[in-house]
C-alpha cells in the first residue's frame, strides 16, 4: 500500500516577492534555493536543513526531514476568481512549523528591525492542551503561521507542561 509520509512544499501567493523573500529569508532555518530576487515570479525557500555542524547538534538529528516554501507573485494579469481565492486563502488557511526553541524564536522574530514591524504578532508563546508551545503571526501578505514546539505534558501532582 502506498503512504504519503509528508508534505514536500506549500505555496502561497503573494503581492511582493522583494518583501515576502526579505520577510521569509531572515527567518532562521529558511534558505532560498530557487528565485529569490524582486524579479522572480516564483521563489523556493528549504526548510529545516541545517546547513552548518553546529546547526545539526542544535536540532539533534543528522538527516532532517526538509520541506519547502514557495512563494509566487500574484500579478496585475490575475483574474478576479484567482484573486477573490486568494484573500480567501489568506484568512481561512494556518501553515504550522516546528522549531527547536519556539521562546527565542519569538524574541528573534519580534525584534528583528525588520520583521517586527513587518509583521502582526497574534500572542505571546503560549503552552497548548495539545501538547505544544506555540505563538501566531500574520506575514506581510498577511497569511496566517505559527511556530510551535512540541512539549510533553507531566502528570505527576503539579500537572506542568515541560520543553
Amino acid at each position: 500500500m502506498a503512504l504519503v509520509y509528508k508534505i514536500s512544499a506549500v505555496t502561497l501567493s503573494i503581492r511582493n516577492m522583494q518583501r515576502s523573500c526579505k520577510f521569509y529569508s531572515r527567518i532562521p532555518g529558511f534558505r532560498v534555493i530557487y528565485g529569490g530576487s524582486k524579479n522572480d515570479w516564483f521563489t523556493t525557500f528549504e526548510i529545516g536543513a541545517p546547513s552548518t555542524k553546529q546547526q545539526r547538534r542544535q536540532l539533534k538529528v543528522r538527516n532532517a526531514v526538509t520541506s519547502c516554501l514557495n512563494l509566487k507573485l500574484l500579478n496585475e494579469h490575475s483574474n478576479n476568481k484567482t484573486k477573490l481565492r486568494f484573500e480567501k486563502n489568506m484568512t481561512s488557511s494556518r501553515i504550522i512549523f516546528y522549531t527547536n526553541d519556539v521562546d527565542k524564536l519569538y524574541y528573534q522574530l519580534r525584534y528583528d528591525k525588520y520583521i517586527g514591524k513587518s509583521i502582526t504578532f497574534e500572542n505571546k508563546p503560549a503552552d497548548a492542551p495539545w501538547g505544544e508551545r506555540f505563538f501566531h503571526i500574520r506575514d506581510p501578505d498577511d497569511y496566517r503561521l505559527s511556530f510551535a514546539q512540541p512539549i510533553r505534558y507531566d502528570t505527576g501532582p503539579k500537572g506542568n507542561y515541560q520543553v
